[in-house]
């Protein structure tokens, strides 16, 4: 039996509950940890206020219209923080990144959630009308997708230079509305430190498909998500 608790799973041996309690003094230990880095996070001052109300060309996923968005818009009533996502698809691409794109297939399917608290857009550097078939292609109804393609957010806010895949790489950035304008509150930064030997995954609190894979005894592997099976 369990030192937390009375359930037991049929033909567990005392072996595997002794080691599967050691385990669950580490999961819980990992959950109060992220809480409290979670919690730190909220307390983090506000940066710089944003450089530009940018213009971005906003696509509604049903309609197929495109319109101009400032920034400034892109936070609903009573509503101030904003997730922005930045997806790599750069205008001369052929294709987008795999990476990105598994993010934002499960994002697609949360974002209802998330803006009902929040407010979340995917920004990527590509014109509208390819922004347009990969959504249509991809089957997303539910992220608000926009083109950074006649702006320089991606490069303001570190979606966009120089490195190991080319100009355009993945960045998470939270903004802020106060009274007084708005402002850059938090970016996804372990991208930019050096992991020996390992992936520089940054996002994991929104790609889900990790803590799936953890969940096996063969684990994530080397695995990387494509655009098709």
């Amino acid at each position: 039996m369990s030192q937390y608790h009375t359930r037991t799973f049929p033909g567990e041996t005392v072996a595997y509950r002794q080691a599967r309690d050691e385990l669950l003094t580490a999961e819980m230990e990992l959950r109060q940890k992220i809480e409290d880095v979670a919690a730190r996070r909220r307390k983090l001052p506000h940066g710089a206020r944003i450089k530009a109300d940018y213009v971005f060309e906003d696509i509604d996923l049903k309609s197929g219209d495109v319109r101009n968005a400032r920034m400034s818009e892109l936070f609903d009533a009573g509503k101030d923080s904003l997730i922005v996502y930045g997806f790599m698809y750069g205008p001369d691409w052929t294709r987008p990144c795999p990476l990105c794109t598994s993010i934002t297939d499960g994002s697609d399917g949360i974002a209802p959630h998330v803006r009902a608290r929040t407010n979340y857009v995917v920004v990527a550097k590509a014109e509208p009308d390819k922004l347009k078939r990969l959504a249509q292609a991809r089957g997303w109804k539910n992220i608000r997708l926009l083109s950074s393609f006649k702006n320089t957010f991606n490069k303001d806010y570190l979606a966009e230079w120089q490195g190991d895949f080319g100009e355009h790489h993945p960045m998470l950035n939270v903004f802020v509305r106060r009274q007084d304008g708005i402002f850059h509150f938090w970016g996804s930064e372990m991208y930019f430190v050096p992991m020996k030997g390992a992936h520089p995954r940054h996002v994991d609190a929104i790609w889900p498909l990790w803590s799936f894979l953890d969940l096996t005894p063969e684990g994530r592997g080397d695995f990387l998500p494509k655009l098709e099976y």
